[in-house]
């Protein structure tokens, strides 16, 4: 009686399967590596000085040895007299900035349907160009434009017989000011990724719509924005995860006594409050500065849930 048999393969352990798996595409790894050890030297360890924002650090005896004192600078922000000033404004712009959201897209959708390539090129760069404008050429270029005597707009206004505004002095037009030429400099670069994704879709569909009898609206609302939707989706949500976070560079170039109240954002307060400040506050600084990313997290994950129950498309 002959016996049967049986050859199994044996599969090779996770470890040898990795090494072959790294050895194999090196290249790829290699590059992924240079990223990963940006986010953990710049991102990930830093996170270990967090706790300043519960003790009062002091550099000469370092973060272990400074004494704890809990939540002491987080009630310190919330009862200073500046907290609700700062706070609105900050909001204010942010949520002015959303109103803009729709541009790069008008951008994306318009170069889309232009007629001839060479046309749509121009455009483009002509609209990317003002992004690779570093943020202090910007701003000067700014208060050269809304120069109260020698500006570019007062110039024009004087051509119709009113007199010079100090646009940079007064808190209303702040605002204004600062978010349109934001728009200005980043809607070409804003644009590119939709302009990806438009790339995308089937012009089959198109056709299709065109021997139908849909005009240029009807394909751009019942084609284009369904296909990038998803696309929407994302960037709306990693903007509003951001909503409390202007960046303080723009801003402070900008800020003059003024225009205060309408500038001072929680982020050009920091800044005044752990670098520049004559006894800089490092713990207070901080405090503030994990009170507005804690904000922003809850936030994240608030616009993305309801991101994904409406449109189906989100972050996770």
């Amino acid at each position: 009686m002959q016996s049967n048999i049986i050859h199994t393969r044996v599969k090779p352990s996770f470890g040898v399967s990795i090494r072959k798996e790294i050895k194999k595409n090196w290249a790829l790894y290699l590059l992924v590596t240079l990223p990963v050890v940006y986010l953990i030297i710049f991102k990930y360890i830093p996170m270990y000085g967090v706790q300043i924002a519960f003790r009062q650090y002091q550099p000469a005896r370092g973060i272990h040895k400074s004494p704890w004192v809990g939540m002491k600078y987080f009630k310190q922000f919330f009862e200073d007299y500046k907290f609700w000033d700062i706070l609105r404004n900050t909001l204010f712009i942010n949520l002015y900035n959303l109103l803009a959201f729709p541009m790069p897209i008008l951008l994306a959708l318009l170069l889309n349907y232009i007629p001839g390539r060479r046309f749509q090129k121009s455009v483009q760069m002509i609209t990317y160009a003002p992004y690779f404008i570093s943020t202090v050429v910007m701003a000067s270029l700014i208060l050269q434009f809304f120069d109260a005597r020698n500006g570019l707009f007062n110039m024009l206004t004087g051509l119709l017989g009113k007199k010079p505004i100090n646009y940079m002095g007064k808190p209303e037009y702040f605002y204004h000011i600062y978010i349109w030429t934001g728009v200005w400099q980043s809607i070409g670069y804003g644009s590119i990724i939709y302009i990806a994704a438009l790339s995308g879709v089937s012009q089959e569909l198109h056709e299709a719509a065109i021997v139908d009898g849909a005009n240029i609206l009807k394909r751009i609302w019942h084609i284009d924005l369904p296909a990038i939707l998803p696309t929407i989706c994302i960037l709306l949500i990693m903007q509003c995860g951001s909503i409390m976070s202007i960046g303080y560079e723009k801003i402070y170039l900008l800020q003059n006594s003024l225009n205060q109240s309408a500038s001072e954002v929680i982020d050009t307060y920091v800044y005044k409050q752990g670098l520049t400040a004559a006894l800089p506050q490092y713990s207070y600084s901080t405090a503030i500065g994990l009170f507005v990313s804690i904000i922003n997290v809850i936030l994240l994950i608030t616009v993305n849930k309801i991101t994904s129950k409406l449109s189906g498309s989100g972050l996770w």
